[in-house]
């Protein structure tokens, strides 16, 4: 018998995830949706920076994390060369953590226009501007370059073509709770395939 009950029940990591955030966006001050991003570099390095997940998708083992960022950022070049990241998402108010592991795909399509057409007019403008991830000799050339890209698109840009969305398929997720006398409780979810998952409780 699984002794995955309260905040672990249920048979979708994805409704499961969904849930553990929205219970974050009432308690966390900053941020809830943060997630530290894990990708590797072409020397097998590996790098880590923060960035704001913007969709829980799907259901069963056809969902996914989705995020957005220029393609040709250092994330982006390490992604599109390896097709693999992970992240984790953590909560210090509830107490609790995701890690993803998975495969990426870009999302470009009008999911990707209709999310950057949400965004403020600045940080559509920003999109066009910034050569993310490259040497910048001064925060004046920086502003400079948005003034530019401003006057060139006006107030109505379209999105970028090296700028859009990346989708993670997991083929792991794990659920991780803070318990007493750091006996925390911590539940992997195995993409088996088409077969479905394979959930395991791991020891702290």
């Amino acid at each position: 018998m699984s002794d995955r009950t309260g905040i672990f029940a249920g048979d979708d990591p994805f409704a499961i995830a969904r849930a553990w955030l929205a219970e974050a966006e009432a308690t966390e001050p900053n941020d809830p949706n943060a997630i530290a991003l894990a990708t590797v570099d072409a020397d097998g390095l590996p790098d880590v920076r923060m960035v704001l997940l913007k969709e829980i998708e799907g259901e069963g083992t056809e969902g996914g994390f989705v995020f957005y960022t220029n393609y040709e950022s250092a994330k982006g070049r390490q992604i599109e060369a390896t097709g693999k990241a992970a992240f984790v998402m953590h909560w210090k108010s509830l107490r609790r953590q995701i890690r993803v592991r998975g495969t990426v795909t870009r999302e470009e399509g009008p999911r990707a226009d209709a999310y950057y057409d949400s965004r403020s007019l600045q940080s559509r403008i920003g999109a066009w501007a910034s050569a993310q991830s490259r040497p910048l000799d001064s925060r004046g050339t920086l502003l400079a370059a948005a003034a530019r890209q401003g006057l060139i698109h006006g107030t109505r840009p379209k999105r970028p073509p090296f700028w859009g969305g990346f989708r993670i398929s997991p083929q792991q997720i794990e659920f991780w709770s803070d318990g007493a006398f750091r006996l925390h409780d911590r539940f992997v979810w195995q993409k088996q395939s088409d077969l479905g998952w394979k959930v395991c409780r791991l020891s702290p």
